[in-house]
This record gives C-alpha cells, sequence and structure tokens, in this order.
C-alpha cells in the first residue's frame, strides 16, 4: 500500500528529497507525474483515470507536505523499507488504507514510473 503524511507532520521536510519516485511534495504544491520519473504522455492513474504526466494537479494537502499515492512504491525495488518513514523524526510517513497493494503492483508501478 502507499505511504501517507499524517496531520502529525511537522513540515521539516527530511522526507520530500529521500523518495526515488518524487512522491512527496510540499504542501499547496501542484504535482506531476513527470516530475521526477521518466513518463511522457499518457498516465493511468490507480482509480482509472487517463491523464497526460506533464498534467499540473491540484495539491493533495495545503497545510502539510503530501505523497502523491500514484507515486509511491514504498520505496519497492529502491530500498529494502519506505525511505520517508525511515526519516521521519515525528513517525507520521504511515501506511495508507485507502491504497492497499501487494509488492508485485508496487513493483509494477515502478516499473511504469522509471521505464
Amino acid at each position: 500500500m502507499a505511504i501517507k503524511i499524517t496531520e502529525e507532520c511537522i513540515n521539516c521536510g527530511a522526507c520530500e528529497p529521500e523518495c526515488p519516485n518524487n512522491a512527496i511534495y510540499e504542501g499547496g504544491v501542484e504535482w506531476r507525474v513527470a516530475d521526477g520519473t521518466t513518463v511522457k504522455g499518457s498516465f493511468v492513474l490507480l482509480d482509472g483515470t487517463l491523464i497526460d504526466a506533464d498534467t499540473a494537479n491540484a495539491p493533495i494537502s495545503v497545510d502539510t507536505y503530501y505523497i502523491v499515492p500514484n507515486k509511491c512504491t514504498e520505496c519497492q525495488g529502491f530500498h529494502e523499507e519506505p525511505q520517508c518513514a525511515a526519516v521521519c523524526p515525528v513517525d507520521c510517513c504511515v501506511p495508507d488504507e485507502m491504497y492497499v497493494e501487494t509488492v508485485e503492483q508496487l513493483m509494477e508501478k515502478k516499473e511504469k514510473l522509471h521505464v
């Protein structure tokens, strides 16, 4: 499953540079699938929506850092554990029960993001 950042976030920013998929954004910042990935052109989101990878999408959070579930692979294929959770000083990077995915699904997502 993807990782989420809870409201306990203190906005330290330690997690953002650790994400190999560039799935973590500062609150209020628009996100793009293309940011930090090799994706170009059309991309299918987890909910089946087809978007352009360079399209700016509305921030998921305005007040705190946030993780884009469509880009989060829990660091599968990069590290042994989610790096955001490993560096978070307040333990607010936790599994997101809204996005349950197997290791195989996370690896497939990684391959789509980094062709």
